[in-house]
């Protein structure tokens, strides 16, 4: 059965995605694609792939986490949180957005988490489920950093 509550979360992750373009024209076609796979979860859910669908809600949104963790990113994106707490204006709109694509990223995990021990926990399909779909997400994002890579211009080093 499709749940809702997921599937409404992933539409948002994707408008979130969505929204960060449009601050970031340079940068459309990367967010684009980062909404994609909160399209498929959509879809997974729609054509009842339930299994998937949770394992890649759980999954894709932990290593987009990790990477702002990484990068410093959720760091600026929390600044932005504190200023608008103290009824400040914040100063970056695109760090004070991925502090909503960081909250709705941690409860699309918390739903899945909880849907899929609700639902698959003790069918023997975890493990396998979990490859396949870490698999999916490791070739996903590592596309995802290929393609960040190569459109930062390249300098020449001088020495």
């Amino acid at each position: 059965m499709v749940h809702r509550g997921i599937a409404t979360l992933a539409g948002l992750l994707m408008v979130s995605f969505l929204i960060l373009s449009s601050f970031e024209p340079q940068f459309f076609l990367l967010h684009f694609y980062q909404s994609i796979i909160y399209l498929v979860i959509i879809l997974m859910l729609f054509y009842l792939e339930d299994r998937y669908a949770y394992m890649l809600g759980m999954i894709a949104p932990t290593v987009w986490l990790l990477m702002h963790f990484a990068t410093g990113a959720l760091g600026g994106a929390f600044h932005q949180v504190s200023l608008l707490m103290h009824a400040r204006e914040p100063s970056d709109k695109v760090s004070t957005m991925a502090a909503v694509t960081a909250v709705l990223s941690l409860l699309m995990i918390i739903f899945c988490a909880y849907r899929w021990k609700r639902e698959f926990s003790g069918l023997q399909k975890g493990a396998s489920t979990f490859l396949v779909s870490l698999v999916i997400v490791m070739i996903y994002y590592g596309i995802l950093i290929t393609w960040f890579w190569r459109s930062i211009p390249q300098t020449p080093a001088t020495g």
